[in-house]
Order: structure tokens, then sequence, then C-alpha cells
């Protein structure tokens, strides 16, 4: 056996029991310090620092409103936007793409979500046409499109269509289950006693079965045991033979067993072994067995930030690096070791918990409430900096329960590990932090996920197909020749938005035909307009691109389990639903008007005319020639033509100026002439030259009619006419108050099973919040949910549970 391992826990002990016998003789092998201050260069150290660079990386979180919904309900979400690396709000990204997917990983509902400081809201609306079942919420942005969409924020989340029948239950299959091996450090190597975790999952719901078996040779002896810790998660120690084949055998809960081959035994190799013994101190052993002594190095990096790099040479095939804890950064670190050749031949995970967190205190006056009750909440945050919170307070039921994962355990586990994690708010409550075992088998189990290494060292540049939208929102489209398909370089487009406030954008196609709009502020779904200019071009084609992800996960769902025991609680989510629209539906389509610009995108106009302060005429020549001084019409052959005043040189520009009529270009002059100026309210001229874009145009007339929709102008027909659902329009929540006798007497039933949602808390160090909502007439329990991030990256949350039964209490 190997000097460096871990004693394996005897049978009922729950501690950590990871331990390194400090046997080690230094004459055959030294112990070094690792530090990140060592000065010493590698390739891969300055191959990941470009990589960071170069791939910037955005974690999103979501706080979604609770688990389990009802067809016809309001789904409610908070998005949060960190920096990967710093765990800090970041402020890059002004659009999320927040989608709901069924199982088949279609898109059922689709959102573009408003971000500033890192932060941003949003609600799906979910309509009667959804079938009951398990659905997935998935967000993003833009420029997280140009990594694996492993990395998007992916929940879980039941919708039940409580107007059909529920599924019929499958009938139960036959238990089954999974064995999975993980040796520390990636291998086992013949002669070096090694570590090994392994998972045993159930099939059926995929959590962690508590199985236990032996691990047996060849000649079916016993050389190790199997008992999971935690979630089906343990660990066994042996020391893997040359030429042996090793197999697990777990005994099933109907007496049968099932048998697992363990990963081949190298005779040439590396593996990588940690032991967290002490207070100060990580010690790492690399061992290399069929290979001659050489050098090697060791770097650790907590998400690309650098906390240990150190060369050494192995001695008899092994060294222990000796990294100090107090240049660790909070979270995962990934230590890896590189071979001579700059191969990367073994890694390690290592978790350390936050060492500040955000402390949120939720009080409440009371435990237990009246129907119609007013509750008020006092929020305090233990933190130098200002809080963004989001609450949320809904019903507990056989349907829903306590959410299993927040804010911290996302940020800190979820989003950088491979696969589904049972349970991941355990491992931030008291017993999950004091149990530093489980901890450690995640981390054997699971694995890094945000990169592989192969990716980093390669000499070729990241190149990123998709853009940060640092502004606004990117629309892509696409420029073809319609004979061919081919696509069509150089062409200078036009996209108008139809409305109030005027949007305009020109753009010309790239090399391979490809467009870009940024539509800043643009909001709500409306018509957009792509074209050029048929006067000159009139043989293409015009697409505009779906700015939502294409690609997807294999994450498979967690089957849906509705038995007929549930069936009371579902009765009543109908009701509630149904009672909400029929009493309150026209208190629920409340939404904020965005603080946006509402002038035109040409700003302050040369000339403005309202039309309706001049004599109207039935003819838009008399209207041109008689009233708008700084456009001079002239007719040239059969058609007109518009000559709008250069004022700032006092001369007159010969070609026609951009003309627009509700942002639409209009290109041929008589059609404009054409339209019945009383369908005008509003006619502007820039009388000079203006540049928008990669354009420069004589001059400016716009047109506007009294409703901003074209009028009925008829468009070109090879234009492109096509609705487009632009930034989600903030939705307020609303809650029915109970403040007076007579609110409290009204007979309106109030069957919420959401009291309360609130996505925007501010809280500033050391003061106190009050936060307010009123009880419905459901008795029951319920949960209030608490969790953000301070401006410093501190993740909080807080769970409070209240009760309310009883009378409606009438106001004193």
């Amino acid at each position: 056996m190997s000097n460096f391992q871990y004693n394996q826990p005897q049978p009922g002990r729950r501690r950590y029991a990871l331990r390194t016998m400090f046997c080690l003789a230094l004459g055959i092998a030294g112990i070094g310090t690792v530090s990140a201050q060592s000065g010493q260069q590698h390739e891969a150290l300055n191959s990941l620092q470009q990589h960071r660079q170069a791939s910037l990386q955005e974690k999103l979180y979501l706080h979604i409103d609770r688990p389990v919904y009802a067809c016809g309900d309001e789904m409610w979400f908070k998005v949060y936007n960190v920096d990967g690396s710093l765990h800090q709000p970041l402020d890059m990204s002004k659009v999320t793409y927040v989608e709901l997917l069924d199982a088949d990983q279609k898109p059922a509902l689709q959102a573009k979500v408003a971000m500033k400081d890192g932060a941003g809201s949003g609600y799906f609306q979910l309509p009667t046409t959804l079938q009951t079942g398990n659905y997935t919420v998935r967000a993003y942005t833009s420029w997280m499109k140009n990594f694996d969409p492993e990395f998007y924020f992916q929940q879980q989340v039941t919708i039940i269509n409580t107007f059909e029948q529920l599924p019929k239950q499958e009938a139960p299959k036959a238990k089954s289950y999974t064995l999975q091996f993980f040796p520390e450090g990636g291998s086992l190597l013949a002669g070096i006693a090694s570590n090994v975790a392994f998972k045993i999952s159930d099939n059926q719901n995929g959590k962690g079965a508590a199985l236990v078996g032996q691990v047996l040779n060849q000649e079916g002896d016993t050389v190790a045991v199997l008992a999971p810790h935690k979630f089906g998660m343990g660990r066994f120690a042996f020391t893997p033979q040359q030429g042996k084949r090793y197999t697990a055998k777990l005994q099933l809960p109907d007496g049968s067993t099932l048998e697992q081959a363990l990963p081949q035994v190298h005779e040439r190799g590396y593996t990588l072994q940690l032991a967290d013994s002490t207070d100060q101190y990580l010690h790492l052993l690399v061992r290399s067995v069929g290979k001659p002594d050489e050098q090697v190095y060791l770097l650790g990096h907590t998400r690309q930030q650098v906390v240990s790099s150190e060369r050494a040479l192995l001695q008899n095939g092994r060294y222990v690096f000796r990294v100090s804890k107090d240049v660790l950064t909070d979270g995962i670190t990934h230590f890896t070791v590189f071979n001579t050749a700059g191969q990367p031949v073994s890694e390690r995970l290592y978790f350390k918990h936050p060492a500040k967190e955000l402390a949120l205190q939720v009080a409440a006056p009371q435990q237990q409430y009246n129907l119609r009750d007013k509750v008020s909440l006092a929020l305090q945050a233990s933190s130098q900096t200002p809080a963004n919170l989001s609450m949320a307070v809904y019903k507990l039921d056989s349907l829903q329960l306590a959410p299993q994962t927040h804010i911290a355990s996302y940020v800190w586990l979820e989003s950088d590990l491979k696969g589904s994690i049972e349970n991941p708010a355990w491992y931030f409550s008291d017993a999950g932090q004091s149990d530093r075992q489980a901890m450690d088998n995640l981390m054997l189990t699971h694995g890094w996920s945000r990169f592989t290494w192969e990716k980093v060292i390669e000499k070729e540049p990241a190149r990123h197909a998709y853009l940060p939208e640092n502004h606004g929102h990117l629309l892509f489209g696409k420029v073809t020749h319609k004979s061919s398909g081919k696509p069509a370089p150089g062409i200078m487009t036009y996209l108008a938005s139809p409305g109030q406030p005027i949007r305009f954008y020109n753009a010309q196609s790239n090399a391979d035909g490809k467009l870009l709009f940024e539509l800043k502020d643009y909001y709500g779904n409306k018509d957009l307009v792509l074209q050029s200019d048929f006067s000159k071009d009139s043989t293409y084609h015009f697409e505009l691109l779906s700015p939502f992800s294409a690609r997807y996960t294999s994450r498979p769902l967690a089957p849906l389990q509705l038995t007929e025991s549930r069936a009371g609680d579902i009765t009543a989510r109908h009701m509630q639903v149904q009672v909400e629209h029929a009493y309150y539906g026209a208190y629920r389509n409340r939404f904020s008007t965005p603080g946006i610009d509402s002038s035109a995108f040409y700003g302050q106009p040369s000339e403005r005319y309202l039309l309706d302060d001049y004599k109207r005429f039935k003819v838009m020549e008399e209207v041109m020639r008689e009233y708008v001084q700084g456009v001079q019409v002239r007719t040239r052959g059969r058609s007109f033509h518009f000559m709008v005043m250069n004022r700032p040189y006092k001369a007159i520009f010969r070609q026609n100026p951009m003309v627009l009529l509700d942002g639409v270009p209009v290109f041929n002059i008589d059609k404009i002439m054409a339209f019945d100026p009383l369908k005008v309210k509003q006619l502007d001229v820039i009388a000079s030259r203006f540049f928008h874009g990669p354009m420069a145009y004589e001059g400016l007339v716009s047109y506007q009619t009294y409703a901003g929709d074209l009028a009925g102008f008829e468009l070109d027909s090879r234009a492109l006419m096509q609705a487009y659902e632009g930034l989600q329009q903030k939705r307020e929540f609303y809650a029915p108050a109970y403040d007076t006798p007579e609110q409290k007497s009204s007979r309106l039933a109030d069957f919420r099973n959401l009291l309360h949602w609130a996505p925007e808390i501010k809280l500033a160090p050391g003061k106190e919040e009050q936060v307010s909502f009123y009880t419905s007439d459901q008795p029951g329990t319920y949960l209030v949910v608490v969790q953000g991030m301070t401006a410093s990256g501190e993740t909080g949350y807080q769970l409070l549970q209240i009760k309310v039964n009883g009378p409606v209490a009438q106001k004193q």
C-alpha cells in the first residue's frame, strides 16, 4: 500500500475521513510549497490566461418563483448575471434569452429579458395548450451561445394542465441501477495504492441509492467494500495489480446482484492524489508508473484564476506538492499535472467553502396569521455592500415543497460541475458544510465542466461567432440571391419598425450575406420591415434570423409523478387559477413603461409640420409645395423628385433624400406623392446631410401617420414584413390588499397560491427593509424564499415558513 492514502471511515461514521500519513521518507520524495507567486512560467499558464481574456465566462442564475404551476398561471423569474471567474455582478450583456422547453427539447415559450447592472426580471404566461409534464427553463446570453449549452442555466419545473385528464401513470418498472467508478487522478496504476470514488444511481429517478457491495479480484477475493456515504456516492481504497481485472458486485433490494467491471489497470501513466489533513496546507502526491523520472508541472486555478503554479522533478516516480490554503480562492479549485511534453496527464478538484456569504435575516412578528391578514417581514443582511434580492411566497402542498437549489449552490457548484447534482442546496446547509467527505466525493464523481485543456492549449486563438450585446438586442439577418439562394454580399439594407417611436436601422451584408442590426430599446411585439433600395436592387431574398440558441443538452428530465393522492391539491390549483382570472383578470395585465427615449432616431428636425395646424389639402403635392419650405418638389420625366435644402451651406441637394413613412423607407417618391395626406399627422425635415450608420443621406423627410401603422400604405412586394417580439415589457405583479374593513369583507374569493413576488428588493448595508403582503382565503403553510447577491459577489439565501389559519381577522 502507498504511504499516501485516505484512511477509510468505519461503518456509521459520518465525519470527514481524509487523512495523510506523514511517514514519507524525505530521501525518497521532497515536499514543495506551491505558490502562484513562484514566478515560474509554463505554456499551460500562459494559455489559460489567454483563454480567460478571449473567452470571458458569464454565469446566469434564475430565481424562479415556485416549482409547480397550473396552466393559466404566470411563471415569474429574476435573472442574475455574474462574472464566471470573479462571481461578481456582471453588467455586460443587456439581454437574456429565457426559454421553456418541453420533454422533446422544443421551445414552448420564449422571451428576451432586458438586463441592467447584471440583473433583470420577466415572466411567462402559461397557456392552456401546454400538456401536463416536466419542463426545462433555460437561460443564456448571446455571448454564451459561443460555448457549450451545458453552461446555460437550466432548471426543471412541473406544469399541470388541469383542463385535461392527467396522463396515465405507467406501471412501475423493475428497479434498475447504474454503478460508476471514478479513480482519483483519472487512472488506476498497477502497484499504486489508489482511491476510487463511486456513484450508485437509481435509473428511475436519477437519485443516489444506498446499496452495498464488494470489489472482487479475478480470483473472487474481496479487495474492498462498497458503502455509499451520501446520495449514493462513496469511495474505497485498494492497490490494483498488474494484469488483474476487478469487478464490483452490488446487492440489490430484490436479492439479486449487479456486477460492474472497474476501469482498466494501466502499466504506464500518472495519477494525482490529494490529502486535506491540516488546517494550513493541501498535499498533492503525483505518481508515475512505467516512465522515467521527469519534470512535472502542477497548475491550480479557481475559475481560470491561477492560485498555484510549480515545477518539480519526480524522484522514484513520485513528488508531493504542498499548497497553502491561504492562496486558494473560494469555490472549486482545479489542479492539473502536466508532463515534460506539456500534456495534461492527471487532474483533481478541491472545494473551499466561501469565506464570506450574504447572511440574510428574514423575520416575521408572528408565525401564524389569519386569512386576509397583513404580513410584514423585516429583511436585514450582514454585508458591507448593497444587496440585490428577490422574494417569492408560495403555498406548500403535496405538489411543491421547498426548492433544492438556490443562488449559492448554483453559482458555486452546479454551474461548474458535470451532470445533475442531487439536492445541491444541502451542501450549503449546516449539515452539508460540516460533512467534508460528502463534498469531496462530489468533487471526485462529477468533474470539471467549464473547459478541456486540449482546447485551451490549442495554438489557434478562440474565434467567437456571437457578439456580446453590450448596448441592446442584436438582430441578425441574411440576404441571398432569389435565383440561386447563394449569399449576396455588399447589399445595403434598411430595417424599420412602423410605429412610435420611429426606429430605423441600416446594415450592409458581409461576404456571407449576413446582416447585423442593433435594436436598442426595442420592446414588445411589433412588425419589422426589411428591404433594400428596390430602384437599384430587385433580385434578393431577405430573412431575419432567430436569436435563440438551436443547441441543446442531452440532460434528461425526471419522470413526472402525479399519483391519486395528489388529486385534491391538483383540483385546488385549478380553482386557484380560475378564481384569479375571473375576479382579478383586469388587474393582472399591468405593464410599466421602460424609461427610454421616445424621440425619433434623427432627434430634433430642422422643420416640423403638424398638418392639422394648416389647411388640409387632399393631394400630397400641394402639401409639399405650399407648406414645406425645406423641400423643393421637382419632376424629371414623369417622376417626382425631392430636393432638400442644405441649410448649413445655403445650397440644395441634387439627389433624393431618405424618405420615411412611419420609419419605413420609401424609395419611390411617386408612391409617397400618391399617398393620402389626410392620413398624415406630422412631417419632419432634416435640412442637412444626415449620417446614420454606414450611410450618409442628402437630407431626410419623415411622414408620420396618426396611428403609426402605415395607414394602409402598400409596401413593395419584395420587402420582408415580419412580426417580431422584442424585449419583454416589464409586467407588474398584482395581489389584492385588505387594508380596510370593506376590503376584508369583500365577497370576491381569493385563492392565490403565490402570495407575493418581489424581484427587485434593494437592501442597504446595516439597514432594515420592510416587505409586506396579504394572506389569501387559503389556509395552510406558506414558504418565504429570499435570495440574491451583493455588489461584491456575496450570495445569500434564506427560507421562512408562516402558517395561515382561522377566520378573516376584522380590523380593529
